[in-house]
């Protein structure tokens, strides 16, 4: 099934709005810049065609230095399946924290992140996050998932009863927080001003207290979940059990990976069905389908975008662009779904499509999202219950599809028709 015409044409309307003009040429092309989100197809467009391989003159680490955007699916699934080629930057900064001998709380004094602190006893070196991952998150969100299923169906249905009465969560609250960076951050870093640091800072308040309060009870009455899990495990890496603040950094992570990004993908996921005519009576009556719905829209429709995480450690040629060694590299996710020399028509979607889950959307490789075995299910859980519990979806009045900013593509606002079952 193909996305029509019809399906592209209501997406022209943000393009008027915002403070970006729709580019033409390599010379109107900004990642980075306000209003960028509208066009970032348009650019991708661009830059798969004259120029695969973006540098962004003095964006690098050192001063004077350039970073390096790739966008081709080749050049970035070769990066992330070769951490040790390709450096991870999350990972060297705790490594060298690690080095110097600096303890779980001392980092998270420094980074006022609890899971980059975290990360400095549990995982400070690849060795290290594979066995964190293997022994601490796979069983709960990687390949013990599935686990989870009954449970993500009875919420759906939750929310389904209660649309339109209840409020915003206040974890709901601190999951916004936690991603101000990746929203509000500017330029290829994401880098917050002091003001901005300050007011996450602020919202975060009582994240920390909370956590630990949950991980106290959950050590006096322990339950099948994943925190109870945390605080009773004996790392083998570690040959210990995990402090309060190690739980508290996990959970961080879990928060992360797991609510905005897959909010992002659902809301998505209901515009495909809003655009695609016959989309929603398809999956309606095959359920099968659903696995390649939820994959294809990840593809066409990637919630991250694009993160500068990795350094070259010697000198590189991606396609046919020399990269010195130390060059920061942003990779670019979203361009690379939409590359035509990896996928046929790359902006349609496609249910019969080969090779479903060979897009980027959650990076590939030994550092692959820990989360997306549990995002996939959530999103297969959801629409099927949706698709119980409605007979249609459609775009209701007061829609702009103007989009967030940052590297994430999240609609800032999306008003809805459904039709109850």
């Amino acid at each position: 099934m193909s996305e029509s015409n019809q399906a592209r044409q209501p997406k022209h309307i943000n393009h008027q709005l915002g403070p970006m003009s729709c580019p033409v040429n390599l010379d109107d092309v900004d990642l980075f810049g306000a209003g960028a989100q509208e066009h970032w197809y348009e650019m991708y467009e661009i830059l798969h065609r004259e120029s695969p391989v973006l540098r962004i003159a003095g964006g690098g680490l050192r001063p004077g230095s350039d970073a390096f955007v790739l966008t081709k699916h080749s050049d970035i699934a070769m990066v992330v399946k070769d951490p040790d080629r390709f450096t991870v930057m999350g990972q060297r900064r705790v490594n060298e924290w690690a080095n110097q001998g600096m303890t779980v709380e001392e980092a998270y004094e420094t980074s006022r992140n609890l899971m980059t602190a975290s990360m400095v006893s549990l995982r400070p070196t690849q060795a290290m996050y594979i066995a964190h991952r293997k022994e601490l998150t796979d069983p709960w969100v990687g390949t013990g998932a599935h686990r989870h299923r009954e449970m993500i169906a009875r919420l759906a249905n939750d929310l389904v009863d209660e649309w339109g009465d209840f409020e915003l969560p206040r974890l709901a609250e601190w999951g916004d927080a936690i991603v101000t960076p990746f929203v509000h951050g500017t330029g290829l870093k994401h880098e917050l001003d002091p003001d901005q640091a300050a007011d996450m800072y602020r919202r975060l308040e009582g994240f920390q207290d909370y956590i630990y309060e949950h991980v106290r009870a959950k050590r006096l009455d322990p339950r099948d979940d994943m925190v109870s899990f945390l605080c009773d495990v004996h790392y083998e890496a570690l040959d210990r059990k995990l402090t309060d603040l190690e739980i508290a950094g996990i959970v961080h992570a879990m928060i992360i990976g797991a609510l905005e990004t897959t909010q992002y993908a659902l809301e998505e996921q209901a515009q495909l069905l809003c655009e695609i005519p016959g989309l929603f009576d398809t999956l309606r009556a095959d359920r099968t389908k659903i696995k390649a719905f939820t994959e294809e829209s990840l593809r066409l429709r990637s919630p991250t975008h694009g993160l500068s995480t990795r350094m070259t450690s010697r000198d590189e040629v991606f396609s046919g662009t020399e990269v010195p060694a130390g060059s920061l590299l942003h990779l670019r996710f979203g361009a690379a779904n939409v590359d035509s020399d990896e996928f046929s028509c790359p902006h349609e979607l496609d249910l019969e499509r080969d090779g479903l889950t060979r897009h980027l959307a959650f990076s590939a490789g030994p550092r692959v999202c820990p989360g997306a075995n549990l995002s996939r299910i959530e999103q297969q859980v959801a629409w099927n219950v949706l698709l119980d519990r409605l007979s249609s979806i459609a775009y209701a009045d007061g829609n702009d599809w103007r989009h967030q900013p940052g590297i994430m593509l999240g609609t800032l606002k999306l008003h809805l028709a459904v039709t109850r079952a």
